[in-house]
């Protein structure tokens, strides 16, 4: 069965964003005094041919802990359409 996974990519709490606080900071220039914090993330949409949902996500984890995301500064996740 085919399954398509959004993979959503992230800092960990406590890792400085840089682009999250320019975004921000540009922001508060245009007029958006309301903004409290800006957070960015990656998001990755993989199809793939898998048994189950389950045999699906375990590939997935494996997809991101081999290259899509750093573990050391990024969290991450799996959400199916």
């Amino acid at each position: 069965m085919k399954y398509c996974a959004l993979v959503t990519i992230g800092l960990k709490k406590g890792i400085l964003n840089p682009e999250g606080l320019n975004t921000k900071k540009a922001l508060e220039l245009l007029g958006f005094s309301s903004v409290v914090d800006v957070g960015t993330s990656k998001v990755f949409e993989i199809t793939l041919d898998a048994p189950s949902k389950e045999a699906a996500k375990t590939e997935i984890d494996k997809m991101c802990v081999k290259l899509l995301c750093n573990p050391v500064v990024n969290e991450y996740t799996v959400t199916f359409r």
